[in-house]
């Protein structure tokens, strides 16, 4: 096994070297190529998935994780879609960040240049394969996917259809899903470039134990939203459903309701009639007004990834706020209300990549930022933070050109 990998990371260095002279129309040939073998192959691809999805399903898997592994014929196309959009986006690889005389005579040109070879390890969601393909391959970088095992014959289906249409052999690889082979994998800094881990607390918690190679965190969301007692409250309900409901097992998806205590009386029971099938914890004030079941100190923390909300009362916007930054994990939060003082300490002082007023937590992606595809949501500070667009797989290289210049 040790072998396989050092093997495969050395076939994804020569395949970014080979990344690294194509054209952007080149590239962009080999997205559309991609796009195209999905849509070829979607029954292939559908019969691994439903194998998948009953393999989850007899081991008790909840239905919303069951909803982020499944493939359908429409997902496969929107697969295919984002891929073709990926090849309409401008070629980040290349472009000028900075150009300036030194005072030495040097003209320097700092561009932006691929990582190399990038690891990308996620859990379920069998779709991100070919988007995590895609991006990597626009921006020049060779990747090594390691997806989970509830997923292994979705992502083989998907890899070996993206690689009867990839220009470049090599670039994409898929790497077998034993634990044991990601623990060495993120040692292998002499190989690896960059490490993105995408999925819950337990998977990242891992990669930032074990991992020696550079890290960009994504994905886990413990998200609010914020009720304060200035807020339209058909507008409050509205966002909250959307927030928890529209998709529960997804990272920017809402966990946890925060309320102003002045409205908490009128608001909360128009909460629970309209998060029909949502359960609901809530803290000793919220059981007192609408007899929900009570939270314990964990349920402050915990990423549902389910019909499960989070309800706690608060005293006003600091509280909130303090609340957030205490529990949150900084990815997305919300407030909904009209006061502009409320709404400008919220959006000031909440520690997180994207912070919303009047409106849904589930806004924070690619697409609906304008990045078009994302490799997921980076919840850190250093190098990049919110949806990781094309731009985030590359760094920077300053280009010095003289006359002869020494340094005195």
């Amino acid at each position: 096994m040790a072998d396989e990998l050092l093997g495969a990371c050395g076939r994804a260095r020569e395949a970014s070297c080979a990344l690294a002279r194509l054209t952007r129309a080149e590239k962009d040939a080999t997205l559309r190529a991609m796009a195209d073998a999905l849509e070829r192959d979607a029954a292939a691809i559908l019969a691994a998935n439903a194998e998948d999805v009953a393999a989850a399903r007899g081991a008790g898997m909840k239905e919303a994780l069951v909803d982020r592994l499944l493939l359908t014929e429409d997902r496969i196309r929107s697969m295919a879609a984002a891929l073709r959009e990926t090849a309409g986006l401008p070629d980040p690889v290349g472009t000028v960040v900075a150009e300036k005389r030194l005072r030495s005579g040097l003209r320097l040109v700092t561009r932006r240049v691929p990582f190399g070879v990038v690891a990308v390890v996620y859990e379920s969601r069998p779709n991100v394969t070919s988007d995590i393909a895609g991006l990597c391959l626009k921006s020049g970088n060779a990747v090594l996917l390691k997806g989970g095992s509830d997923a292994a014959r979705s992502n083989g289906a998907i890899v070996a259809s993206l690689a009867s249409a990839a220009g470049v052999t090599d670039a994409v690889q898929l790497l077998p899903a034993e634990r044991t082979l990601l623990r060495r994998l993120l040692r292998m800094e002499c190989e690896v470039d960059l490490v993105i881990p995408r999925g819950g607390a337990g998977l990242l918690r891992f990669v930032r134990e074990h991992a020696l190679v550079p890290v960009i965190e994504t994905g886990t969301g413990n998200c609010h939203v914020y009720v304060d007692r200035a807020a339209d409250q058909e507008m409050a309900l509205r966002i909250l459903v959307n927030a928890k409901t529209q998709r529960p097992g997804v990272c920017n998806a809402a966990e946890k309701l925060l309320v102003h205590r002045e409205v908490a009386r009128g608001f909360l029971p128009k909460a629970q009639a309209a998060l029909e099938g949502v359960e609901l914890r809530g803290c000793a004030e919220t059981v007192g007004i609408i007899g929900c079941a009570p939270a314990i100190a964990e349920d402050w923390d915990t990423e549902y990834l389910d019909l499960v909300l989070g309800v706690k009362v608060v005293r006003d916007v600091e509280e909130a706020v303090a609340h957030i930054n205490r529990h949150g994990t900084r990815h997305s939060e919300a407030i909904v209300t009209a006061d502009a003082a409320a709404a400008r300490t919220f959006l000031a002082e909440v520690d997180a990549a994207a912070v919303y007023h009047n409106a849904s937590t589930r806004f924070t992606d690619g697409g609906e930022f304008g990045l078009g595809m994302e490799i997921g949501i980076s919840t850190q500070k250093l190098h990049v933070r919110g949806p990781m667009g094309l731009a985030a797989l590359t760094t920077t290289k300053h280009e010095l050109r003289g006359d002869g210049q020494i340094r005195e």
